[in-house]
């Protein structure tokens, strides 16, 4: 059964309460094996598949975690909508611990990421100048102010390498950037998700003002799981209301056909290789 909406879980947000008809699958990509494996079920009657991110029990750092893997393995299932959910700090006095943020731009500030599926005798270059589905985060907005939580619209999202958090230097730069919340794992999610013409959005969950706030200056894993648990429950109720508002949705945004005009390599010299290993991707392009 083809499952259209896709939900990848990250800090304590590791299995969906409500889940019925479920399935576990494990699935093997030409990248190799996703986080864990993939969790199908149906969520308020609306077939959905999850994946934790950092694997059950939070075993993978952001620089681990196969993110080729995962996006490749959500698209095997035919997922055409991925909902992350993700912690973030905030990098304004606005955006308190325990807000919501949608944002709408992204600032890939990562070193030892992959963060294409392409390569190794093929080139392509999509449009990434808008990151995030516009039509899906505004869906995401909507289902979390239907829900009653504190969430702010649009923002700038920097993803950072990690795993340890930003000195007091680095956070204010970020700041004079005009950045607004930063994380660890959005990058490279969205470039694959667009590679592979999945529809992306981002619900972010704020545990933290990083570290340059003074009141806040030291961040520690304890405060964030603290903060982020207490927001766990009000992220499953905005995305049980929000695969409710997005199943029947027909897509019409570029997001379903980014690969279109971005394949600069010629069809005859891409090696039967690699077709077959990017098979979900290329098979509508290349004839």
């Amino acid at each position: 059964m083809q499952v259209k909406i896709g939900i990848i879980g990250g800090s304590g947000f590791y299995q969906i309460e409500g889940l019925t008809n479920i399935e576990t699958i494990e699935i093997e990509t030409p990248f190799g094996k996703p986080s864990d494996a993939l969790i199908q079920g149906k969520l308020d009657e609306q077939p959905v598949v999850f994946l934790p991110r950092h694997g059950v029990g939070h075993p993978l750092l952001p620089s681990d975690i196969n993110v080729r893997a995962n996006i490749y393995a959500l698209k095997t299932l035919g997922v055409e909508w991925v909902i992350s959910v993700s912690a973030v700090g905030s990098l304004k006095q606005e955006i308190e611990p325990r807000h919501f943020v949608v944002p709408d731009q992204l600032y890939d500030h990562t070193k030892d990421r992959i963060s294409t599926f392409f390569g190794d005798g093929i080139a392509a270059h999509v449009s990434m100048a808008h990151p995030f589905c516009s039509r899906l985060i505004t869906h995401i907005y909507n289902a979390a102010t239907e829900v009653g939580a504190t969430v702010h619209n649009g923002g700038t999202y920097i993803c950072m390498e990690g795993p340890g958090f930003s000195t007091q230097a680095e956070s204010n730069v970020y700041r004079q950037f005009g950045f607004d919340i930063i994380g660890m794992t959005a990058a490279p999610e969205a470039k694959l998700a667009r590679e592979a013409e999945m529809c992306y959005g981002l619900l972010a969950c704020s545990t933290d003002y990083d570290c340059w706030h003074p009141e806040h200056d030291n961040v520690t894993t304890d405060m964030i799981l603290d903060n982020l648990r207490s927001n766990v429950e009000i992220s499953k109720q905005i995305v049980k209301n929000l695969v409710t508002k997005i199943q029947t949705e027909e897509r019409d945004c570029s997001c379903a056909n980014a690969l279109q005009y971005a394949i600069a390599t010629q069809s005859d010299k891409i090696s039967i290789a690699k077709r077959h290993q990017l098979k979900l991707l290329l098979d509508k392009y290349l004839v």
